[in-house]
């Protein structure tokens, strides 16, 4: 399955849509900025993983080879905090809640990174790092610290669109009488006790926030990449200052493409763990399918703020029954085989879905239609689905297909998990028993589903044909 055509996408840097065009041809270089492990993931934190999922996926939908990178942030003043409070060392407190990240990207039908880098195995190329901003000038050094002089770097703000003014406002920067400039930034942190710290030229300490990003996204995409993406609350001052010091180190442009998603905000506020207005992903998922979370976020452009609804969330649930209908009449068809296999072309009829489909997530990932033109294929498969069960069945496949490329998994088989000696005793003793019923063979079809019974396989007949479901899970 492969898209074709052109990508176009918003460039927070230049802020306008732009062609996609990959520094090597065939291939994406992307990075995203994960989690601070100090808490378990909210639901904000989902939608930045979904929205990237769907951007991974959809590159790989279109025949591109991606390699994407999402790091782990685990050493920090909060997670130090939190392991003071706990009386633990800041390394069980980091793996405690990566773990439990992994488990709740898991659940939410996330992909894997293909690479997951954490801080504190890339020590080594910070250090690396900050010497040569060192010593090419744009980095001094007070006591221990580290800092990076803004004002060595006068394309500083243009990431924001901030000025002078509005940096010093927005930066939040403690104040500190030995920096040159209020808006310059740590590199390097002098050890204090009790922290978690390493050797350095200038004395023990622990990397910056921001330094830890160039590092590793230079380490595994190289000097200058395709994609760096995030949440908008990273545009500044982190990825303002991610540009500043990779540049200034490298003397090249750092990325070509900057993406950021919107905010999920519960009421006025966004979402954070700092307001303490958090619903975490693991006690979201106890009362929502994963699907119509997914279904409900990308209804909403990524660049657009969404506001927080549960009976949204069960409005998309049910929406999902009707886009899934003619996918679970095409595998009730495939499961009684009462058909030829349905290869080849995808209907005429059905074709330009597809291509609207493509259309619409070539313009900056538009969800929203996206999902438009799949809702409309479901629309035609349930009028068209009588005329020809083997159209019927390519159109649907096509739909599950498509679906899959915004990692809407689709309902689950009836089969999923059984051995296939047990999944084919199944469906042979359930085609028997339709034939059975055919005949009006009554005797026949009574025997079959005690038969079925002790396989704790449950039967309904329905005018449309046996409805049945394995209780032995």
């Amino acid at each position: 399955e492969r898209g074709g055509g052109g990508v176009r996408i918003y460039n927070t840097l230049t802020r306008a849509k732009e062609e996609f065009v990959p520094l090597v041809p065939g291939q994406v270089r992307m990075y995203v900025c994960g989690v601070t492990v100090y808490d378990v993931s909210h639901v904000g934190h989902a939608r930045s993983a979904i929205v990237f999922d769907v951007i991974h996926r959809y590159f790989g939908f279109k025949g591109y080879e991606v390699k994407f990178v999402k790091n782990y942030t685990d050493v920090d003043d909060k997670i130090i905090r939190r392991a003071q409070e706990e009386g633990v060392d800041a390394t069980v407190i980091a793996e405690r809640y990566i773990e439990a990240d992994e488990r709740d990207m898991a659940a939410l039908g996330v992909e894997r990174p293909d690479v997951a880098p954490r801080a504190t195995q890339h020590i080594g190329e910070m250090l690396a790092l900050i010497e040569r901003l060192v010593t090419t000038g744009h980095a001094y050094i007070v006591d221990g610290d580290v800092y990076f002089e803004i004002a060595r770097f006068p394309r500083y703000g243009r990431l924001s669109g901030k000025n002078v003014d509005e940096l010093l406002a927005g930066a939040r920067v403690e104040v500190d009488e030995r920096k040159r400039d209020p808006r310059d930034f740590a590199l390097w942190k002098s050890a204090k006790p009790g922290e978690p710290s390493w050797e350095g030229p200038w004395g023990p300490g622990r990397p910056g926030w921001h330094i830890e990003c160039s590092a590793m996204s230079m380490k595994y995409l190289g000097q200058t990449f395709d994609i760096h993406g995030g949440g908008e609350d990273l545009i500044f001052p982190h990825h303002e200052c991610e540009i500043a010091q990779s540049e200034a180190a490298t003397g090249k442009p750092f990325v070509r493409c900057w993406i950021h998603n919107g905010f999920v905000n519960l009421g006025a506020e966004k979402m954070s763990k700092s307001l303490g207005n958090i619903l975490t992903i693991r006690e979201f998922v106890k009362r929502h399918e994963p699907d119509a979370f997914r279904l409900y976020l990308l209804g909403t452009h990524y660049r657009s703020p969404v506001e927080f609804s549960e009976e949204r969330v069960r409005e998309s649930a049910r929406a999902l029954e009707r886009l899934w209908g003619p996918v679970k009449q095409a595998r009730k068809y495939a499961e009684s085989r009462t058909f030829g296999h349905p290869g080849g072309e995808l209907p005429s009829e059905f074709a330009s879905f597809r291509e609207r489909f493509i259309a619409a997530m070539d313009d900056d990932f538009n969800t929203p239609e996206a999902l438009g033109v799949l809702f409309e294929f479901g629309h035609a498969l349930h009028r068209t689905g009588g005329q020809s069960v083997q159209n019927f069945v390519r159109g649907a496949r096509k739909l599950a297909s498509l679906a899959q490329v915004l990692g809407l998994t689709g309902p689950k088989s009836k089969l999923e998990g059984l051995s296939s000696e047990l999944s084919e005793r199944i469906m042979s003793l359930i085609r028997e028993r339709d034939e059975a019923r055919r005949r009006r063979d009554w005797q026949r079809a009574d025997e079959i589903r005690t038969e079925l019974q002790q396989l704790e396989v449950v039967v309904k007949d329905t005018r449309s044909g046996t409805e049945w479901e394995w209780r032995g899970r």
